[in-house]
């Protein structure tokens, strides 16, 4: 299947809210050929990533809106925009294999349309950005609701969180520092010709330039794992020790589970949670890499009687499900899929979950509290309503370098060519 096909397929269905970028790639992906995938991954992520923008100068270029059922032909449309304005594709071949990818999804009568639409664009995208320059959504490339929110809780910071999300994310990965201390893994690198940095905060991480992580030196021997910086803290947080019994929540893919077990090898048990039997697959296969073990469990954290066995937990990781504003540069799909009616069905799904799991923690037990969300009403509003109305969870407040003090808990914001944006709040149950 040529490149662009597979892109058409892959965005209509998040054009008809269906699926995501991270469910879809990979089967799409698997019938182009392998020296094309980069470029499919790029197209759909870059599409997504400036889909705002996008999709304003596409509703002015075209004369009426697409049918629902075209929304391949919209995907083609965007795809095409994108590949005009944010690549190094010849202009003549964009316009040129975009048009001809529609005879392929068996809608040659959008060949015209398309190429039509692409070459308007060559010729009037002066005129247009300055018509579309007084939205916000366009010159941002973020969703309204989601604008309103950055800057209602970040003020100044807004900008910074904006442009981060715009950014290619960081490759980071975090050492195995018991096989392999980081000055000689630079060392190390170095001698390959790959110029890596130490992250700011996190004494295992690395940033490198783009490249394969699994054609690292290690990497199949568990070295290293590719995590982000701001998750390499959940495991220090932990406050873990031999013996303890410990519960990871929501834990595919698994790295933070193999940092728990690579950080603590002492501990009795490790218990891998998670909803979705399938993504439990990729926490064995990553465990089973780091050569570490723990009980992988298909279950729903809201829903202990189904799974639990009655053994109290010294520990409880919960990474909870959210709306991932902090991640959009991961995951640029969201500033499509995500809408601002998405948060309060999420905030009442991480109460249910922290009110779930709390029993389950040994009086004097911890548990920590996690999202990849940079909004309030996910994290330190979500910890201050926890704290009130349960009488024996008492707040152990985070001192770190990182990240920004909150009511309850410590806040990261996006960093562009740093950390992504992260949050923590940390709960002691108290002695009976």
């Amino acid at each position: 299947m040529k490149p662009r096909v597979a892109c058409a397929r892959i965005l209509a269905e998040l054009l008809r809210q269906r699926g995501s970028l991270a469910s879809s790639l990979p089967q799409w992906q698997d019938k182009v050929d392998a020296t094309d995938r980069p470029l499919v991954r790029e197209l759909c992520y870059g599409s997504m990533r400036f889909y705002p923008r996008l999709n304003a100068i596409a509703a002015q270029l075209l004369e009426k809106p697409l049918r629902a059922k075209d929304s391949d032909v919209q995907a083609l449309i965007l795809l095409g925009l994108y590949q005009l304005d944010y690549t190094r594709i010849p202009d003549h071949a964009a316009i040129g294999e975009t048009a001809g990818a529609a005879k392929a999804l068996k809608k040659p009568w959008a060949t015209g349309l398309v190429n039509g639409v692409l070459r308007r664009y060559q010729r009037e995208r002066d005129d247009l950005t300055a018509k579309l320059n007084t939205n916000p959504e366009f010159t941002s490339t973020h969703p309204q609701w989601l604008l309103q929110a950055y800057q209602a809780a970040w003020g100044d910071h807004a900008e910074q969180i904006v442009s981060a999300n715009n950014a290619h994310p960081p490759l980071t990965v975090r050492l195995d520092t018991r096989q392999e201390e980081r000055d000689d893994y630079l060392r190390l690198l170095a001698k390959e010709g790959i110029a890596a940095e130490p992250t700011t905060f996190s004494p295992c991480g690395l940033t490198l330039p783009a490249c394969d992580p699994t054609t690292l030196p290690g990497f199949s021997k568990g070295v290293l794992s590719v995590q982000d910086e701001a998750t390499q803290f959940a495991a220090p947080l932990l406050d873990l020790e031999p013996g303890q019994h410990v519960l990871d929540a929501c834990a595919a893919p698994g790295g933070k589970t193999g940092h728990i077990l690579q950080s603590q090898p002492g501990l009795t048990e490790v218990i891998a949670l998670d909803l979705e039997a399938r993504r439990l697959e990729r926490v064995s296969e990553n465990l089973q890499r780091l050569q570490v073990n723990a009980k992988v469990v298909a279950g729903d954290a809201g829903e202990p009687s189904h799974w639990w066995d009655g053994v109290m937990f010294d520990r409880i990781l919960l990474d909870a499900p959210c709306s991932a504003t902090g991640i959009i540069r991961r995951q640029s799909d969201i500033k499509l899929l995500r809408s601002a009616a998405d948060i309060d069905r999420l905030t009442q799904l991480q109460s249910r979950l922290l009110d779930a799991l709390w029993p389950l923690l040994k009086p004097g037990g911890i548990l920590l509290y996690a999202t990849c969300s940079a909004l309030p009403a996910e994290n330190s509003q979500q910890a201050s309503a926890f704290l009130q109305r349960t009488a024996n969870a008492l707040e152990i407040p985070i001192e770190a370098p990182w990240g920004i003090p909150q009511p309850v808990g410590r806040q990261l914001l996006q960093q562009q060519g740093g950390h992504d944006g992260f949050y923590y709040a940390k709960f002691k149950k108290a002695e009976q």
